[in-house]
């Protein structure tokens, strides 16, 4: 019975020190390996989210990154169709604070635009919203300097010229705009067009001057400012199209170095080309909201600009400020009975045609670029794609 009792002792025992051995033969078998393999996913799960986490970041903080940003999220239509709402906005702004404000200092509201761009893009940089430069040694100051200066003789003698001439005249002297772009790109990158944009310009050209030649009102001052502003708003599209274009700068990334050179030399513009009475102004609330919406109007209008120069070019650019004038000149026709004459809607219709022949043979390349097929030109069109980094732009003309 002792015997018994014994061996049901020793049964027990024998039963939990197999099961002790079996669960240590697990856990030093697959038991161990399952633990290790549930590691080795928690490992590789945290691997791919840090290198997630490293993509986003280099996106965000990177030229590189933030140019593709810019690119996909902002193609040519996009940039075209922004630059376009903004500015039918900022010419209702500009005749009111010109109108109604009676704000006479055209100098002085372009400083004020800049001022305020420049501090939004401060508040921007604070947030760490605003776009990584590329490294100064790749672009050199000098490109930079020179891309301000312009902008702001582009900018100023703009408004100088629409103060002391028409409407008219004023879109006179940006027809000129065109064979000045084709000649600098020429002379400075060695860029071609072709013959059938040479004929779509001339007409798209001839159009717009037919659409605007009822209105050609000026005085020789102006006339003057006028044709001085010819050249600086041709090099100012050039650069700034060939600097994003070659490069890895984004518009507000551009716009933010240039700014204060821009600054600079309005101020030196001011006591020159402006009235004297700045101080003397009336800047109540009314008067300075005003000012202060146009300046944000000014804001996007610069960025949407840069964006258009960026995705487009320079000559595609120049259409679309034609194509904003023959819009405007026929919505009021159409919608508030304006009569701005037979010859006048002729031409705007010859000129939308041109622009619709543009844009036609841009698109023609696009579809011949991606089945794979060399383009007849290499042009750039109306809706452009940008070039790609390191190459050749993609508004390169061959005869």
């Amino acid at each position: 019975m002792m015997k018994l009792r014994w061996w049901r002792v020793d049964a027990s025992e024998v039963a939990a020190v197999t099961a002790m051995g079996v669960w240590e033969a697990v856990l030093a078998g697959g038991g161990r390996r399952f633990i290790k393999r549930k590691d080795s996913d928690a490992g590789e799960t945290g691997r791919a989210l840090e290198e997630l986490r490293s993509s986003l970041y280099n996106e965000m903080h990177s030229s590189e990154g933030a140019k593709r940003q810019q690119q996909r999220f902002c193609g040519p239509s996009v940039a075209l169709t922004f630059n376009f709402a903004v500015a039918v906005g900022i010419i209702v702004a500009n005749k009111m604070v010109m109108g109604s404000v009676g704000f006479k200092y055209p100098i002085a509201l372009s400083l004020i635009h800049y001022a305020v761009a420049l501090v939004l893009m401060a508040i921007l940089k604070a947030l760490s919203l605003l776009p990584v430069a590329p490294p100064s040694k790749s672009t050199p100051f000098s490109s930079l300097f020179a891309l301000g200066a312009v902008m702001s003789l582009s900018t100023g003698l703009a408004n100088v010229s629409l103060k002391h001439n028409s409407v008219g005249f004023y879109q006179m002297a940006k027809i000129a705009v065109t064979p000045t772009i084709v000649a600098a790109e020429f002379m400075l990158f060695h860029k071609k067009v072709s013959c059938q944009k040479v004929i779509t310009l001339a007409t798209v050209s001839i159009g717009v001057a037919v659409a605007t030649v009822t209105d050609l009102e000026f005085n020789f001052f102006g006339a003057c400012v006028a044709l001085a502003w010819i050249v600086p708003s041709a090099v100012n599209k050039i650069l700034w199209s060939n600097l994003q274009q070659t490069g890895n700068w984004t518009a507000l990334a551009l716009m933010w170095k240039t700014t204060p050179v821009t600054i600079f030399f309005l101020l030196a513009l001011m006591p020159l080309l402006d009235p004297p009475g700045l101080l003397l102004f009336n800047w109540n609330f009314r008067n300075s909201c005003a000012i202060v919406i146009s300046a944000l109007f000014g804001f996007l209008l610069q960025w949407s600009g840069a964006l258009a120069l960026g995705a487009t070019s320079a000559l595609s650019h120049v259409v679309l400020g034609q194509f904003k004038t023959i819009v405007i000149m026929l919505s009021g026709y159409l919608i508030f009975r304006s009569d701005p004459g037979v010859t006048s809607i002729c031409g705007a219709v010859v000129a939308l045609g041109g622009m619709s022949f543009y844009t036609y043979l841009g698109l023609k390349k696009e579809a011949a670029v991606a089945s794979g097929k060399k383009p007849p030109s290499r042009s750039n069109s109306f809706l452009g794609k940008p070039a790609g980094d390191g190459g050749s732009s993609d508004y390169e003309d061959s005869v």
